[in-house]
């Protein structure tokens, strides 16, 4: 297998204070990774970085056998489906849920001057009747739940057929039946062979879907642990993470945690 992601000793820093601290890290391909930790421990700048949206400050930052600060970024980006709240707020809310998917074949947001032929229309169409949302693709993006809104955006990430897929915090701000349906779908996909690498980004270990492998633990910009979930997702790692004492259960293919 090679590497999908590939960091060695990263670190950044921006307005003197150190978001990431030496992190060291691998992705390969058909691995699953969740990315664990509190607020600021650095796991949006962590997303950053791997989706070629920011340099390290320090270290090699590997992404599809590319080093960033020498390669294209716009060449290595519609290489990476990124499903994030920052790329949410951009997107019209008037635009048609169709075009806010298909428009990533463009990389862009917001419909404009470009042209797409009937596969790029038939294949946005699949992908929103695999994420449950067919129905909404006529709908204007605005008018949409936020879970249906979440679900818009993974497809709109998987449009491009990525080699990589990024999740920021994809269960945030849903309620516990979205939580649960959106846990499902990841999970499906999770599992399916075709799709590619992904890292899923949360605080909660109650939204790591059925599937994923692999858990990379984050404090303070510091790697706490790392490693399929069955070693690394421990009580003690657990709470050196969120800096208390926790509890960690295990139901199935699911976890809980709570304070001890």
């Amino acid at each position: 297998m090679s590497d999908v992601l590939a960091l060695a000793g990263v670190s950044v820093v921006r307005g003197g204070q150190r978001l990431l601290d030496d992190v060291t890290w691998e992705v390969e391909e058909g691995e699953r990774w969740v990315v664990l930790g509190p607020n600021g421990a650095g796991k949006t700048t962590l997303l950053q970085v791997a989706s070629g949206r920011m340099h390290p400050t320090t270290g090699v930052a590997g992404v599809l056998s590319e080093v960033l600060g020498a390669v294209d970024v716009f060449e290595l980006r519609p290489r990476i489906g990124l499903a994030s709240a920052a790329i949410a707020e951009r997107i019209p809310s008037d635009e048609r849920v169709g075009d806010v998917v298909v428009t990533a074949s463009y990389g862009v947001v917001g419909r404009w001057r470009e042209a797409y032929d009937s596969l790029d229309h038939d294949r946005a169409g699949e992908l929103l009747g695999a994420l449950g949302a067919g129905h909404l693709a006529q709908r204007r993006f605005g008018t949409l739940s936020e879970g249906e809104r979440k679900r818009v955006q993974i497809a709109r990430a998987l449009m491009t057929d990525p080699e990589l897929m990024l999740l920021d915090e994809p269960a945030a701000g849903l309620d516990l039946g979205g939580r649960e349906d959106l846990v499902a779908r990841l999970g499906m996909l999770a599992q399916d062979v075709a799709a590619p690498a992904m890292v899923l980004v949360t605080h909660h270990v109650e939204e790591i879907p059925p599937g994923f492998t692999d858990v990379l633990m984050l404090r303070e910009g510091k790697v706490v642990a790392a490693g399929p979930l069955e070693l690394a997702l421990t009580e003690a790692n657990l709470s050196a993470t969120f800096g208390m004492p926790l509890t960690l259960d295990r139901h199935g293919e699911r976890w809980s945690a709570r304070a001890r």
